[in-house]
C-alpha cells in the first residue's frame, strides 16, 4: 500500500508520527517546512510538487480553503479527507479517486492519542481505520452530519480543554502555587481522568469526588454560576454551524 500524504503542516505533521512507518510520500509546498521534515524523517520521500495520484492511497491534509486552487492528475485508490467541513460531494467533484473517506482527527497525533472520526464509502472503512489507528483510536460514523458534530467533539475540543487548562492553572498561581508545577498537575490530571472515564460515567466520577458541603461541591457552584456547561454546550452548536457554513 503507498501512501501519499498531501499537506504536512500542524496536523499533517502530527499524523506522521504514526504514518512514518508506512509505503509513504509526503507532499509539502512550504520550503523552510520541508527543510525540517527532512531533518526529522530522512528515511521519508518529501517532495514539493505532487505527484500522480494513481496507485496511491492519499491522506489530504491541507487547508480547507486550499482545496480550490489544489491541481492534481491522476486517480487514487483511495482518497481520505481531514477538511473540516468539506463534503464528500466536494471531493468527489475535485480530485478523482475510486473511494472516498473523510475524517477528522485531532492534535493527540502527536502523542499516538488522537480520538478520529471516519465516516464514507465502506469499501475503504477498513483501509482508513488501519490507517489512522496508527496515530490514535478511530470512531465510524453513520453519516457525514455525525462527523459534522465530532468535529467539535474531538477536533476543536483539544482547543477548549486547553483553554480550561490554562484557566485552572491561572487560578492555582492566583493563590500561590508556581506556574510550572502547576501543568505538570493539569498533565497529569487530565491523563488520569480520561483512563478512568473509559470505564466510569462522568456523572458518577462528579458524585464519587463530591462531599457534602466539601470542597469539590463549593468549586462546582462557582462553575455552575458561570454557566461553564452551558457554555461548552454552545461551544458544541458554534463548531456545528460553523463546519456546515464551511460545507
Amino acid at each position: 500500500m503507498k501512501i501519499l500524504l498531501i499537506g504536512a503542516g500542524n496536523m499533517g505533521g502530527a499524523m506522521l508520527q504514526g504514518l512514518q512507518t508506512y509505503d509513504m510520500t509526503v507532499v509539502e509546498a512550504y520550503t523552510p517546512r520541508v527543510k525540517e521534515l527532512k531533518q526529522i524523517y530522512p528515511n521519508l520521500k518529501i517532495v514539493d510538487k505532487i505527484p500522480s495520484l494513481d496507485g496511491f492511497i492519499v491522506i489530504l491534509a491541507i487547508k480547507p480553503q486550499s482545496l480550490a486552487t489544489l491541481s492534481v492528475s491522476g486517480k487514487a485508490e483511495g482518497l481520505i479527507s481531514i477538511l473540516a467541513g468539506t463534503t464528500l460531494e466536494k471531493l468527489r467533484a475535485k480530485i478523482d479517486a475510486k473511494l472516498y473517506v473523510r475524517a477528522m482527527p485531532n492534535m493527540a497525533a502527536l502523542v499516538q492519542k488522537s480520538a478520529t472520526s471516519l465516516c464514507g464509502d465502506d469499501d475503504l472503512k477498513d483501509t482508513a481505520v488501519q490507517l489512522l489507528s496508527s496515530f490514535g483510536k478511530c470512531f465510524w460514523l453513520e453519516s457525514e452530519n455525525e462527523l459534522d458534530i465530532a468535529t467539535g467533539l474531538a477536533g476543536s475540543s483539544p482547543a477548549w480543554i486547553a483553554l480550561v487548562a490554562e484557566a485552572l492553572s491561572d487560578g492555582a498561581v492566583n493563590l500561590g502555587l508556581k506556574r510550572d508545577i502547576t501543568y505538570k498537575y493539569i498533565a497529569a490530571l487530565f491523563e488520569g481522568v480520561g483512563i478512568v472515564l473509559q470505564d466510569e460515567h462522568p456523572a458518577l466520577l462528579k458524585d464519587k469526588v463530591t462531599s457534602p458541603n466539601g470542597t469539590t461541591i463549593a468549586g462546582i457552584a462557582k462553575l455552575e454560576e458561570g454557566r461553564v456547561r452551558d457554555s461548552f454546550i454552545k461551544a458544541m452548536r458554534a463548531s456545528y454551524e460553523k463546519t456546515k457554513k464551511m460545507g
